[in-house]
């Protein structure tokens, strides 16, 4: 089975503002793309899960997730900037995040920072009033 999850989305076509002077109120050059993120047969439950955590500002009520594009005069640029967002949130948000790990200092390190604090220490000192 050869199923892509752009076989999910939907897109409407509306006009936008931005340049084209008068042609802009004849042509929808502006894509809205639809992805229903609960309902998504490519997505497995935990992935959906992280899309909605982290793109939960572009979900609406309907479990819907909405991204447009009205970038250029042109319906066929405007579909392809559309869809190349769309697939690079999906792939940002499903990312699994990297698991840092405590590493131990080096002995280099621990002398370098013990030098610095006598350094200062000294210099502290040396401010002081000298009693005689």
């Amino acid at each position: 089975m050869n199923y892509n999850i752009l076989n999910e989305i939907k897109l409407k076509f509306t006009t936008s503002g931005g340049p084209g002077g008068q042609n802009v109120n004849r042509t929808a050059t502006r894509v809205e793309l639809y992805f229903d993120v609960e309902n998504s047969l490519f997505l497995t439950e935990d992935e959906k899960t992280m899309v909605r955590n982290k793109l939960d500002n572009r979900i609406n009520s309907q479990g819907l997730l909405i991204v447009y594009a009205a970038d250029t005069r042109s319906q066929v640029k405007n579909r392809e900037i559309v869809i190349n967002r769309f697939l690079e949130l999906i792939k940002e948000a499903v990312k699994k995040k990297k698991v840092g790990r405590h590493t131990k200092r080096t002995l280099a390190s621990v002398e370098k920072r013990l030098k610095g604090k006598k350094i200062t220490s000294e210099k502290k000192k040396n401010r002081k009033k000298i009693d005689d």
